[in-house]
């Protein structure tokens, strides 16, 4: 994000520098990236190696499964159950995180959830394929929680954000090659077109799990609940979980933080269930054309990483001004983006690049802040488990929507963007 490792109190004195010493300030995220030593090298140098698949095949899921039999409803049922399979594993994540350590439980979990999904996708015959694929790589929310605590432990609290945002670039490359999975589908088809990508996914992810296993150490947060932990089953370490519920509900600062959460999260989980539904099926985009939007998005992301994001910081730095104001404005783009997919009308692709593109410049506003604040407002001591029992909540009130935007995309394909612009609009509240 373009943050530079300084205080508050540097951050002002540094207000009136010259333009010269401005242009370098915009280059602190190089510097940073430089700086990295650590679990944190090891998480964003390999990060690309999961990133670069996972956003080569994301913008034709969808339909993928549409040509493989699936329906608008189908596939809204199969978001639904997954969710509710991730409540299961969100639950257990931190027991499973302190008692194994956050480097084991991240190669273990990584490989089941993403190693093994992959070559189900791949020879997918009929939605039941599908069903089963998401079964298991709902498992993801045990490596997220053992991810998560090797990324903020043993990491300076003043480098969180430029991580963060490292590791949103190092996805985000993928925006150079993707246009090439869409000349893929224009010579060889949708379908086999997507095998090959999940094929290719399978070794790529495989190869981030091994390789960041060997780069990373255990944290020391991670050695000291190991041992808190080793003489407790996995279902004594859940019983402290009620205390950790009583916990949460006594800090607003974290039920604010939760709320959030479930905004992005059900807002996002909509879009990217169905936006490339809406832009095939209702707007006319073509399966050659349609990976160009996600390209775009992640350029526009790039961009406003090393431009926008660092006089954002400035701006923070400034007084005693915080992360509410560019997170607001975040939501505010959002929230547009989401109706210009409500009113977009057929060939007009000006219109959803436009929407692409704001949609872009909004997520390092709300998601890379909002992770900021996540990290530096939970209890360091039991972020294992708060982190756990946060993303519990999110996913059990979350899960019907799934179905329900399902439902509303076999009505109309634009109704799940409402329903996004509309939760967005919450989260600017909220903020």
């Amino acid at each position: 994000m373009g943050w530079r490792r300084n205080s508050r109190e540097a951050s002002r004195n540094r207000v009136g520098v010259s333009s010269q010493e401005g242009l370098l300030a915009t280059h602190g995220l190089i510097r940073t990236l430089k700086k990295l030593d650590g679990n944190v090298k090891g998480v964003v140098l390999t990060e690309p190696l999961w990133g670069i698949p996972f956003n080569l095949y994301a913008p034709y899921v969808s339909v993928y499964m549409l040509a493989l039999g699936a329906g608008d409803v189908q596939i809204g049922m199969i978001v639904t159950m997954s969710t509710v399979a991730q409540v299961f594993w969100t639950l257990m994540a931190g027991a499973i995180t302190d008692k194994l350590g956050r480097k084991r439980t991240t190669l273990i979990f990584d490989l089941i959830s993403w190693s093994i999904p992959c070559l189900i996708w791949a020879v997918a015959q009929n939605p039941l394929y599908f069903y089963v694929a998401a079964f298991v790589n709902a498992v993801w929310r045990v490596t997220d929680c053992s991810w998560g605590c090797l990324v903020v432990e043993d990491t300076d609290p003043d480098l969180l954000v430029d991580v963060w945002s490292w590791i949103h670039i190092s996805g985000l490359l993928a925006a150079f090659v993707a246009p090439l999975s869409g000349l893929v589908v224009g010579r060889f088809g949708l379908v086999p077109t997507m095998r090959g990508l999940y094929l290719f996914s399978f070794v790529m992810m495989t190869a981030k799990a091994v390789v960041m296993n060997a780069l990373v150490t255990e944290t020391t947060q991670g050695r000291i609940r190991m041992q808190e932990t080793a003489n407790e089953g996995f279902f004594t370490v859940l019983r402290g979980l009620g205390d950790v519920m009583r916990q949460i509900a006594k800090s607003p600062s974290t039920l604010y933080v939760l709320a959030l959460m479930l905004v992005l999260n059900i807002a996002m989980t909509v879009r990217g269930s169905f936006w490339s539904i809406l832009a095939s099926q209702e707007l006319g985009v073509s399966d050659v054309r349609l990976a160009l939007y996600p390209a775009v998005r992640s350029v526009t992301m790039l961009a406003f990483f090393f431009l926008g994001m660092p006089r954002i910081r400035r701006f923070i730095a400034v007084g005693e001004r915080d992360e509410r104001l560019p997170m607001i404005a975040g939501f505010g783009l959002a929230v547009v983006s989401q109706v210009i997919l409500t009113v977009v009308a057929p060939g007009a692709e000006w219109l959803l690049l436009v929407a692409t593109m704001l949609e872009g410049c909004s997520i390092p506003l709300t998601s890379t802040l909002l992770q900021k604040i996540t990290a530096t407002t939970v209890d360091a001591h039991e972020r294992a488990r708060v982190m756990s029992m946060l993303t519990m909540v999110v996913l059990i009130v979350s899960s019907p929507f799934g179905w329900l935007a399902g439902e509303l995309s076999a009505v109309n394909r634009r109704l799940p963007f409402v329903l996004a612009a509309v939760l967005l609009g919450v989260g600017a509240v909220l903020t």
